[in-house]
């Protein structure tokens, strides 16, 4: 059962309809205005719901209440539903990989036909397992604990960022986190931006781009064990 279809069966099914509402809209902390402007109604009919002033809401309002939570909370980063979905987010992970032993930047690079960008930074992780990552779906998903879910057994691993433009809300997102990878690859970027190579040189994390496609890197990988 997905959390939209808890709250509405909640919801239908309490003996307070009206008061069950106003639980979630509080669980999401949601206003009554906010949520009211958004069905495009007056914050009285949902004051009127919560309270019991007004009859119990049909299967409609039900719906449209519950699309609007989920849709409000959304468009603020999705903290809440987070909070009752665990894998949510999970999508944006296309693959992850654990190696059995570690193999060297030089090595990795090479394999993977990937140019360095900032090649004065000094190598001095190896790299034990690889993730890649849906740039856009990571950005508009992951929270601070979601990229916890990226590193799999082991932080030093290459974190791989398709649909790429520039490069640079990775870095900025990998700059404000306290675990870095050992090196990252942008696959088939449009042009990688400076800054983007700068916040990685700050980190002493190489920095470098690919333009093979997943499947051959994936295969050109697992060619290394």
């Amino acid at each position: 059962m997905d959390i939209a279809e808890k709250i509405a069966g909640e919801i239908v099914l309490s003996k307070k309809p009206g008061a069950t509402m106003r639980k979630w809209r509080e669980i999401f902390g949601i206003s009554q205005q906010e949520l009211a402007k958004f069905l495009g109604i007056n914050s009285s009919v949902i004051s009127d719901y919560e309270s019991g002033r007004r009859k119990s809401p049909g299967v409609l309002m039900v719906n449209r209440f519950v699309n609007a939570l989920i849709a409000i909370d959304e468009s603020r980063g999705g903290e809440t539903i987070k909070r009752f979905i665990p894998t949510y987010g999970e999508d944006a992970i296309i693959d992850i990989f654990d190696f059995p032993y570690s193999v060297s930047v030089t090595d990795f690079m090479k394999k993977i036909d990937a140019k360095v960008l900032n090649p004065e930074v000094e190598y001095r992780r190896a790299i034990y397992g690889y993730t890649i990552l849906d740039s856009l779906k990571a950005i508009l998903s992951f929270n601070s604990y979601d990229y916890f879910k990226v590193y799999g057994w082991s932080v030093d691993r290459a974190l791989f960022f398709k649909k790429v433009k520039y490069g640079r809300s990775p870095m900025v997102a990998i700059r404000a986190h306290p675990l870095k990878p050992t090196a990252v690859i942008y696959i088939n970027p449009e042009k990688v931006d400076e800054l983007a190579i700068k916040l990685a040189s700050l980190e002493g994390i190489p920095i470098a781009e690919t333009f093979i496609e997943i499947s051959e890197i994936k295969e050109k990988i697992r060619e290394l064990f």
